[in-house]
């Protein structure tokens, strides 16, 4: 290595944000960046006499990532506690010479300024909720004004009303929000609202399902492509998404479904603000505010490794949990007065609902939430013979009653393995089967989803897989 490239790599290690070690293959402690000395409160020459065994053993590194990458032979990713009590996250990557490991690379990122962020965030919540507690009964102006401004999302419970006046606090901020809740809650309309709140609501607001796109397909839309990038490539070349929203908001929803190397990929768009496309090699700066969403427990995804532990830190700044519709009917009436009305005009006839209706309404537990209860809507307003829309003429919601939703069969009883069947083969028309009975009894793939334990997204590419339809009864 010259001079020039010995200096110009120390310059980057010495200012980069992240905090460097290098280690030898034995685990003796070869060089690091001058900021660890103060995240690990161990002077630098103290460092660089040391081992990993012996700054584990000493703890300092709890635990040593350095130590796992030697295990294992490759590289890994986890949290660090340090003799300081400061938060990080470490990544660490082998360097091999002729099949033996040489030398170990880890940087680790202080996450303690991130937490106390997000500490504060939650002081906010609780100040905000116990505003609107003491002032419920006099209304201010700010309040109004959420009103009308929530006006086409019939939001009326004070959960509901929390949650938009947080939304709207933190509107004028770029920072990233994560959007939590079952799915059909009104995560994507709450995305909405936060961007038309925002100083970008000039810009446009770009709506991604991670979980529609084809993994071979995912880089090419995200990050687009320059002309005979890949064969059947547009002449003129493609802007992704990403390019796409530039100056507004990007709205990836299913987050949890996005593959683990386009997280990676994701990660270094919002950590350098540029994207490269594919058969690139000019970066191109984007300006975007980011807002996912996800029904799955992104904690679970990071400890069973399919999903990264930067990102998710990256994306959880503001975690905004919407409730179940079932844990606030307040905003049932509002949302079927609206749906009702949106129907009538879409139709072109005026109808309303049955008394005995709205006990039904209110009393279903609605798994699939403001989704399935438009689908239900529609479905009634269409098989209604009169413009009064009764509860026969749509059936029930099925949670309403269970005993219409028969047992499923055991597998040795309906479904025994046949001679020419390997186990492959069987379990494959189990779940085909089981699919298709489903489809069959419950309301919606939500419903499926519920039933069997996974995602929406998922039941959708299995009834694919098998050439399944949706259920009969409401297609969602």
């Amino acid at each position: 290595m010259s001079e020039i490239d010995r200096c110009v790599l120390q310059t980057i290690v010495e200012t980069a944000n992240d905090h460097f070690f290098i280690v030898g293959g034995d685990g003796r402690v070869l060089d690091i960046s001058p900021g660890a000395e103060a995240v690990y409160g161990v002077p630098r020459d103290e460092l660089l006499s040391s081992s990993v065994q012996q700054l584990q053993q000493a703890g300092v590194l709890k635990p040593s990532i350095t130590l796992e990458v030697m295990r294992t032979q490759r590289p890994a990713q986890l949290m660090q506690v340090t003799g300081t009590g400061r938060r990080v996250i470490a990544e660490a990557y082998p360097v091999f010479v002729n099949g033996k490991l040489e030398r170990i690379i880890s940087r680790s990122r202080d996450l303690t300024d991130l937490q106390l962020l997000q500490d504060e965030y939650a002081l906010l919540q609780k100040r905000f909720s116990e505003h609107l507690i003491r002032s419920h009964a006099t209304p201010d102006a700010d309040e109004q004004a959420l009103d009308d401004a929530l006006d086409n999302l019939q939001v009326r419970s004070h959960v509901m009303r929390e949650i938009a006046l947080l939304l709207k606090r933190v509107a004028s901020s770029d920072a990233n929000v994560l959007m939590l809740g079952e799915s059909g809650v009104g995560k994507t309309a709450f995305a909405k609202q936060l961007h038309r709140w925002s100083e970008r609501r000039g810009g446009p607001f770009i709506e991604v399902n991670c979980a529609a796109i084809p993994e071979n397909l995912f880089e090419s839309e995200m990050f687009g492509y320059q002309p005979g990038a890949f064969s059947g490539a547009a002449r003129q070349g493609k802007a992704g998404l990403l390019e796409q929203a530039e100056g507004g908001t990007l709205f990836l929803d299913e987050i949890g479904e996005l593959p683990l190397l386009m997280q990676t990929k994701l990660l270094k768009v919002i950590q350098d603000g540029s994207l490269t496309r594919l058969g690139d090699t000019r970066p191109r700066r984007v300006d975007f505010r980011l807002v996912v969403a996800t029904n799955q427990d992104l904690g679970k995804q990071v400890e069973a490794g399919n999903f990264r532990l930067d990102l998710y830190y990256r994306l959880n700044v503001i975690p905004v949990t919407l409730p179940p519709l079932r844990d606030r009917r307040e905003d049932i009436p509002g949302l079927v007065e609206a749906c009702l009305k949106r129907l009538n005009q879409r139709y072109g006839r005026q109808k309303i609902l049955g008394n005995q209706v709205w006990s039904t309404l209110m009393g279903s537990e609605w798994p699939g939430n403001v989704r399935e209860l438009e689908n239900w809507l529609e479905r009634a307003w269409l098989s209604s013979p009169t413009d009064q829309i009764e509860v026969l003429a749509a059936h029930p919601p099925a949670q309403l009653s269970p005993a219409s939703v028969q047992p499923m069969s055991t597998p040795s009883a309906a479904n025994p393995m046949m001679e020419h069947e390997t186990l492959k083969q069987y379990l494959a028309r189990l779940e085909r089967d089981t699919l298709e009975q489903l489809s069959d009894t419950l309301p919606s793939t939500y419903a499926i989803a519920r039933r069997l334990g996974i995602s929406q997204s998922s039941v959708v590419r299995r009834l694919q897989r098998y050439g399944l339809n949706a259920p009969k009864q409401q297609s969602v």
